[in-house]
Formats: structure tokens, sequence, C-alpha cells
């Protein structure tokens, strides 16, 4: 890191809090935690013969192991989250105390790094800039995925080459469903490399009955708040605006549903109740549109309305739309290139001959733009690249097509203007909240402990999160017990399952409870920037406490 900021600099003498267990982690030892008992299904035994047979584990003082020194090998893959250096801090401090002779060996790049056997010794003059930091800038990240042969012997090959104990992936999902597959290859191949993963995701998605949250969602909930709260203000200021903050989630609404509870704009709209409860497009921005009408009754021509990134995929007509196009994709570019060519034109001919009657209605009710996004831009996975797609624009022109309507004209007397607002990437890179830099280096630390007590195919994790930091537990999760089988780009996968907002807790609840209140009132928030210091400084997400 070249230079730094007067609260960079601060920052980096901040001293992370961790659970009483982390305080004698050389003197831990792991053992079965008999209260929990692992159900996998006949395939997951199947795919991991040897490492499926693992027990959740839990961690008690024990008599001290013979420390010797270990050589670990940590990446950062997936996109950034807050707290990502910590958690390397905390792994590193952790193999220090086990044994000052361990050595930490940094992936390059993710794991693309662990392939072409690219990465550089971590050491305290390199990490000492790096603590309380944001980004991934110390080894950088990737989304290369280890799923060919040839990679898992290249990843092979270059564990055994720099003599690695360990290897600790810091990542999503899909990361540490790789994590899984790594830890069976190494048993499969009798490679001496133990592999744990580390829960993170700014999305909030990769969470379990034990995990309670992934590390990032804190901070950038708390960043995207603060702009929110801004807008607010700013929307009760001007007195003619109707914002439509597009929020980061492509597979579940946490993050909306948290900045939700923190700012109480006018509407959030949750794409798991969208679902649940069955809407249409026109479903959707029918509430938007009742709810500009009803506002402009009270002399109220603006608001906020926030939308998670993946909502098109909720909308149960667009989702079952997104389905026949990505069978339709997955069969080949051949065909698509023959319906669809170059010209619009042709775009509505692949409409007209490759669609049910259904998902043409629905396919036409976008604009030509994102007709092409739907069709062509594609991630590594094959899935629509819902991020791109600029929702927040999309249904704003669909509200002004309905107020324009005869139907609506009738009754609605209020002018409308709206302002879309993408809240995203500025997210992910954030200094850490407390909250994120005490839980990230205490996931760091307990990863140390994993491979300590020589366990692979195990991630992370630190409970109890909404007490304070002295009452919070650790514990090891077989991530075999997290997997599922899903069907991606017409293929059946083996990933870890994606959690959705749950409609039934009681955090949903509260919102629910609350959310006419602020559909007409402006009972609006403004929680304004992350504290380092003071009485707010170590609050925990709200939708976890």
């Amino acid at each position: 890191m070249a230079s730094m900021s007067f609260l960079q600099k601060e920052r980096a003498h901040y001293i992370p809090h961790v659970p009483p267990l982390l305080e004698i982690l050389p003197s831990l030892v792991a053992s079965p935690d008999e209260t929990l008992v692992v159900h996998d299904s006949d395939i997951i035994k199947e795919l991991f013969p040897n490492t499926s047979k693992y027990p959740f584990l839990s961690f008690q003082r024990g008599s001290k192991p013979t420390a010797t020194p270990m050589k670990v090998g940590v990446v950062l893959s997936g996109g950034q989250a807050s707290g990502g250096h910590n958690a390397i801090s905390g792994l590193f401090d952790g193999l220090k105390k086990i044994h000052p002779g361990s050595t930490l060996i940094g992936f390059l790049e993710g794991p693309g790094g662990i392939i072409k056997n690219k990465s550089i010794v971590i050491t305290e003059k390199l990490l000492e800039s790096y603590r309380n930091q944001g980004g991934f800038d110390i080894i950088g990240s990737g989304r290369t995925k280890i799923e060919t042969p040839e990679q898992f012997l290249a990843a092979e090959e270059t564990v055994v080459s720099l003599g690695l104990n360990g290897l600790v992936i810091i990542g999503g999902d899909d990361s540490n469903s790789n994590a899984a597959f790594l830890a069976e290859y190494f048993k499969k191949q009798g490679v001496p490399v133990d592999v744990i993963g580390v829960p993170k995701t700014i999305d909030g998605d990769l969470r379990s009955e034990h995990i309670e949250i992934s590390f990032g969602f804190d901070t950038a909930c708390k960043v995207y708040s603060e702009i929110i709260g801004n807008t607010l203000k700013d929307s009760l200021s001007q007195k003619k605006y109707y914002f439509f903050v597009k929020l980061m989630g492509r597979s579940a609404s946490h993050i909306t549903l948290e900045c939700a509870l923190m700012t109480h704009p006018n509407l959030a709209l949750i794409g798991e109740e969208i679902a649940a409860k069955n809407q249409t497009l026109k479903d959707v921005v029918q509430q938007i549109v009742d709810l500009v009408v009803k506002r402009a009754e009270q002399g109220k021509n603006y608001g906020a309305i926030l939308i998670p990134e993946g909502i098109i995929e909720f909308i149960p007509d667009v989702n079952r739309m997104l389905k026949e196009i990505n069978e339709i994709v997955a069969k080949g570019p051949s065909s698509l290139e023959t319906a669809i060519g170059q010209a619009p034109v042709a775009v509505s001919r692949f409409n007209a001959e490759m669609l049910s009657k259904p998902s043409q209605e629905t396919f036409n009710i976008f604009p030509e733009d994102i007709q092409k996004q739907l069709l062509f831009d594609r991630d590594p996975h094959g899935n629509v690249q819902v991020s791109k797609i600029e929702s927040e624009r999309f249904l704003m022109d669909l509200v002004v097509k309905e107020l324009d309507t005869q139907e609506i004209k009738g009754r609605y007397k209020g002018k409308f203007s709206g302002q879309p607002l993408f809240c995203g990437y500025e997210g992910r890179s954030a200094m850490p909240s407390n909250f994120d830099a005490n839980y990230c280096y205490s996931l760091g630390c307990t990863a140390a402990v994993l491979l300590n007590n020589h366990v692979s195919g195990y991630i992370a994790c630190v409970k109890n999160l909404s007490k304070p930091v002295h009452e919070w537990t650790i514990m090891g999760i077989p991530i075999h017990t997290m997997l599922y089988q899903e069907k991606r780009g017409g293929k059946e996968v083996t990933v870890i399952k994606k959690a959705l907002v749950d409609l039934n807790s009681k955090y949903f609840k509260e919102f629910a409870s609350q959310r006419e209140l602020w559909a007409m009132d402006d009972d609006y928030l403004c929680p304004g920037p992350i504290q380092f210091y003071g009485p707010t400084t170590d609050t925990p997400p709200l939708t976890i406490c």
C-alpha cells in the first residue's frame, strides 16, 4: 500500500476483539459436537467418500499439542468484501501464536494463483499497513474455479512444490464449494494438505443454521444506508424526486432488507416475498404506482424505493422466461445466432419462435437493450448478469408509462420525477466496521485453530454474533453438510445452497409490521457514516439481532 490517510493510519492500530477461546488459541482441541448430527444425501456421500464422514466440531482447552511450524497458503476468491485483510491478519497471527516459525503464503489474483503457482510470502512488515483496511489488494482476488482434472492436478503440484500443510480459501458459496472439492481431492490423492474455508460475501446469502452471516455484509449495509439516508433527506428537502435505489444482492434480498430497517424508505421490494406471493412484473409495477398515487393525494410527490439487484429473477413470470432462455443458451450458441443474428428485427424473431407465449409477452415488456442483455450477457455459470441490468431504470420507466394510462390519469393529479441510483461496488471495499474487523479477525484465528487440529473440508464458524464479542463462540462446520445439487447452464452441479430471506423470521416480520407507516409517513432515518469510536461502534447487523 503506497500512502495512507490519517484515518487509515489510525485504523491500522486498532486491535480486534476476539472471543475468549481464541485468547488461548494454541491450547484449543477439537472434538466432535455430539449434539449436531450430519445428514448427507446419497449423492454427497458418493461425491465425497472421504470427507463426508467428518462431524461438526467444537473446541475446548486441552493439553497443549506439540507445536510444529506450519506452512499455509491463503487465497481470496470472488468479489471483494470488507474485512478480508483482517481474516488474513487473524490467520497470520493465529499461526504465529501456534508456532513462531509458521509461514503464510498468499496466492496472487485468486484461485488462478494456485493453478499458476503465483504467490508471495506474507510477513508482518507487509501486513502491518493492511490491518483493518478495506479491499483485497494485499494479494488480489479472482473468480477462477478449480474444476477440471488439469486444474486439480496443477493445484496439487503447487501445494506440494511449496511444501504446504494447509490451504485457506476465503470466499463465498462457490468458493467454499470449491474448498470442499479440493479437500476431497487431496485426501483421495494422499496429499497432506488440509483445506479450510472462510465465509465471505456482502450479499449475506452464505448462511446456515450455524453461520449467522458472511463477512462484509455489515460494512456494505452501513455504507449503503448512509447513502440511502442522505438520499432520503434530499428527497424530503427537494420534495420533487422519487429515488429508485438498486442495491447489491443478486440471489437474495438480505442487503435490501437490512438497509430498509436502517433507513425506513417508502417502499422496499423483497424478492423472496414477490416470489412467495407469485406477483407478476405488472403486479410489482402496480405496487409502486399505487404508492405514488396515494402519496400524491397527500401532496407528496417524492419518496424512495429500494430494489434488490436480482429482483427480476424473483418475479415468477420473468423467472420463467429466463429459464426458457437459459435452456436455449445451454443447447449451444449456433441455435441462438441463427435465430437472433445481430439486427433488432432478429431479436423479435427469436421472441416469436423460441419462447412460450406467456414468456413472449413478458419478453416484449423489456426494452430492446435489456432484451439483448438477457440473450447475450452471461456470467461464467451461464446465468444472466443481473447486476448489469438497470432494473431501477427499467421499473422507473414502467411506472412512468403506467401513470400515463387513462385509468391512472383519472385519479392521479401529482407530478412524477424519477431518479435512478445504484449502490454497488462502493460497498465492497470500505474500511471494515468494528463488527466486521472483529468478526473477520476471529474467523482467521479459527481457521488457524482448525489447521492446528489437522482437519480438512471445514468452514470456520463464529457464533452468537448478536451478542458482545466476549460471548462469541467458535466451531468447525463440515462443508459437505451445506452442499446440494443445483442446475446451472443446463447441468447439475454441487454447490452450497444460497440462503434467502426467511419470510417467517422475526426481522422480516418487524419490517412487514412497519412498512405501511413508512409508505405514507416520512419516517426516514439517516444512520450517517460508519463509526469507529463511540456508543454505536460495535453494533451488529439488525437482521441477526
